[in-house]
């Protein structure tokens, strides 16, 4: 991969206590769902069987974020991609990265609005991407994040100084 992309700048994996801490937490809902579903005296059956859907559906969902969290976020010249190979967001595309308190951004992480809008994906606990927006984090490192977004930011910088030095000349 490091052929096609160019070398590696920053990487962001999933922090093993975090990681632990939230599929163990979706677990434990989904066996109280279940339980709830097939214990609980009252209720109409319907009830009954949508709360043992979503205990499935929780369930389902701690085993995607112990797929995803096994990947990790890595920035190239290029752009962003995960461990798989999977492009996420190709550097030319990005207009702006955004780490503030109060911007809509993942746990620990980042988000990044593109100039495309690109396929929507969704990794538990490691990135989302919707439209042209690309959130970054969960049960990442803060430290690995905070240091991907800012090379980003550099980044995004240089590449403007360029545009404005090509638009001088």
């Amino acid at each position: 991969m490091q052929g096609e992309q160019g070398r590696e700048l920053a990487r962001v994996e999933a922090s093993g206590g975090r990681r632990v801490f939230g599929i163990g937490v979706l677990i434990g809902l989904g066996f109280i769902l279940i339980w709830l579903g097939l214990f609980q005296d009252g209720g109409s059956v319907l009830l009954r069987v949508l709360i043992l859907f979503a205990g499935a559906a929780v369930i389902w969902a701690a085993r995607a974020m112990q797929r995803a969290t096994a990947l990790a976020v890595i920035l190239t010249e290029a752009g962003l991609c995960d461990s798989a190979g999977e492009v996420i967001a190709p550097i030319g595309q990005v207009a702006s990265v955004d780490r503030g308190a109060f911007a809509f951004k993942p746990s620990n992480g980042f988000l990044l609005r593109l100039t495309v809008p690109g396929a929507r994906r969704w990794r538990p606990g490691l990135y989302w991407r919707i439209g042209r927006r690309v959130g970054v984090g969960g049960v990442a490192h803060a430290a690995q994040a905070k240091a991907m977004a800012d090379a980003i930011a550099i980044m995004l910088v240089e590449r403007k100084v360029a545009e404005a030095a090509d638009a001088d000349s």
